[in-house]
């Protein structure tokens, strides 16, 4: 029974990738950007305003830290999303956010002192080679000439920045405990994105919008979070990040009925080399924890 929590928590990012395309027509990205992390601030203040300032000793040797994750895994990662939703669809979108077990891998060579293997090296060469014919529509001088589209490209941006901040949190340790750190977060997040939000000057919700806020809010940011930890707790990292594999996957088949996407053969072949290869990098990952070398994945 416990294999429901990863998977529910995939379902649930799953729909916050159609909420993202759905946003798109509906509320600037600066808004939803703002709101969605304002609102799960405010809902988890009850319970946790005690617990953090009881820490705040602790906290505050950290507080550099935590705001530079919330500028990679909260400002940065999410904004991008929302901005990419205009001109990219929900399930290239995913298929490219895919990447970030890779991309971890890749970050923790330099920041946590580990090796690649030959297996990792290939597992990569195939994922790029599949995100490259992916990107390309199968034509890789497209590529080359016309480069890549804005929206795939903040979705790369995006990755990068959540695998960056996945290997930062790993390295730092932080001496408390995760829900305390994703409040701190929380806090600066909203601090960044305020004076973006007062620049754009959309500050009012709509009937439309409201839901689509509410669910990156409580359902996503919150549900999803404490939903992830029960996974990583009873199953361990290496089989909950196994999930994350089928992310694209149930995000295709809900952007089919929801949003009327059609699966190309293009994403069909190119997320199937993405997925390979990834799972690849990951299989060795788990291979090499049960040694005694950690590895972010």
């Amino acid at each position: 029974m416990y294999f429901l929590l990863p998977l529910f928590t995939v379902i649930i990012w799953s729909g916050n990738s159609i909420v993202n395309v759905l946003s798109a027509n509906v509320i600037s990205p600066e808004t939803i950007s703002f709101y969605r992390w304002f609102i799960a601030l405010i809902t988890l203040t009850p319970f946790l305003i005690k617990p953090v300032w009881k820490k705040r000793q602790a906290i505050k040797p950290y507080l550099t830290k935590l705001a530079f994750l919330a500028l990679l895994g909260m400002a940065i990662n999410q904004s991008l999303a929302y901005f990419a939703a205009a001109t990219t669809t929900a399930t290239h979108m995913t298929l490219i956010f895919a990447l970030v077990p890779l991309l971890s891998l890749m970050f923790s060579v330099p920041l946590l002192g580990i090796s690649l293997t030959k297996k990792a090296l290939l597992g990569a060469a195939i994922s790029m080679t599949g995100l490259v014919y992916m990107l390309s529509h199968g034509q890789i001088s497209n590529l080359l000439s016309e480069g890549i589209n804005i929206g795939d490209t903040y979705m790369l941006i995006a990755a990068c920045s959540y695998a960056l901040y996945g290997v930062l949190l790993k390295r730092w340790r932080l001496p408390f405990n995760n829900w305390i750190a994703l409040y701190v977060q929380m806090v600066f997040a909203v601090i960044i994105l305020l004076p973006i939000l007062a620049y754009n000057g959309q500050v009012r919700l709509s009937s439309e919008s409201l839901p689509l806020v509410l669910y990156a809010a409580i359902p996503t940011s919150i549900l999803a979070t404490w939903l992830w930890m029960q996974s990583i707790h009873y199953l361990g990292a290496d089989k909950s990040a196994m999930f994350m594999n089928l992310l694209p996957v149930f995000t295709a088949i809900m952007a089919t009925f929801i949003l009327n996407e059609q699966l190309s053969s293009e994403q069909l072949i190119g997320g199937t080399l993405v997925l390979a290869g990834v799972s690849m990098t990951q299989f060795k990952s788990r291979n090499t924890v049960k040694k005694g070398v950690t590895v972010q994945s």
